[in-house]
């Protein structure tokens, strides 16, 4: 009876308490610093771990339905999570806005960027950085832009294209691009200096960019990836979200 008793204590310390888990998370560019922040949070509430992928929305979309193992997206856009809800690849009813992006136009160096946005008019520059708009929705936010500025033709050949919304942010910050269109939270980080010159680009000249954020199929009986959505919606979290420049939705 002794050996048994000794045999069930040890099996004790082999295995991991259930409520411990982790995450496999896709994060859309943009969001990449709030949630590093979250991430570090919720694994101090919880016990979870998120383990954070990031990228352009559009390429974790294919990616999604090619079978890659994220359990919980957090998108840039609304569509997309839209899309794989439709697609059988996302939790029926698990679907959220967690955050409304601002899109600014930005440049490393102070002075560049006017607070009106009138350097694009000017078009004194070589270079004007944006994401892929056809996987970022930033990209697509900017060329919507541009287009309600009646500036795209004039600005085409100026255009050059990252495939993330992190990749065009580089391009700026390594003065590859003079200036370029960003998310705000890329540049009015808390607790640190605003570098450059930047514009807060009339909320009027592009749609919405409501993010969205969605439970896939593949974490449905994880609790951990339940519990991160959960989280993304408290008090905390949603601090954090605001922080970094991003409006809430009610």
């Amino acid at each position: 009876m002794t050996r048994w008793i000794a045999v069930a204590i040890v099996s004790l310390f082999l295995i991991e308490p259930a409520e411990a888990s982790e995450v496999q998370v896709a994060v859309a560019a943009n969001f990449a610093r709030p949630m590093q922040r979250i991430a570090a949070e919720f694994a101090k509430d919880t016990g979870h771990q998120a383990v954070l992928a990031t990228g352009a929305t559009g390429a974790f979309f294919a990616q999604i339905e090619n079978g890659a193992p994220f359990e919980v997206l957090l998108s840039a856009d609304r569509a997309t999570p839209e899309r794989l809800e439709a697609d059988g690849f996302g939790v029926a009813g698990s679907r959220f806005t967690y955050a409304l992006g601002t899109l600014v136009l930005w440049s490393a160096k102070p002075g560049v960027v006017d607070a009106a946005g009138a350097v694009l008019k000017k078009g004194e520059f070589r270079h004007l950085a944006i994401a892929n708009p056809k996987v970022a929705p930033y990209g697509a936010a900017a060329m919507e832009a541009l287009r309600s500025l009646g500036l795209f033709e004039a600005l085409r050949s100026k255009l050059v294209q990252g495939e993330s919304i992190a990749q065009a942010y580089q391009f700026i910050a390594t003065g590859n691009a003079e200036l370029g269109f960003v998310a705000l939270s890329q540049v009015a980080v808390p607790d640190a200096p605003t570098t450059g010159s930047y514009w807060i680009v009339s909320a009027h000249l592009y749609a919405p960019i409501r993010q969205d954020a969605v439970l896939l199929r593949r974490g449905e009986r994880n609790p951990a990836a339940r519990a991160l959505c959960e989280y993304m919606k408290s008090v905390k979290a949603r601090e954090v979200i605001r922080a970094y420049g991003y409006e809430l939705s009610q």
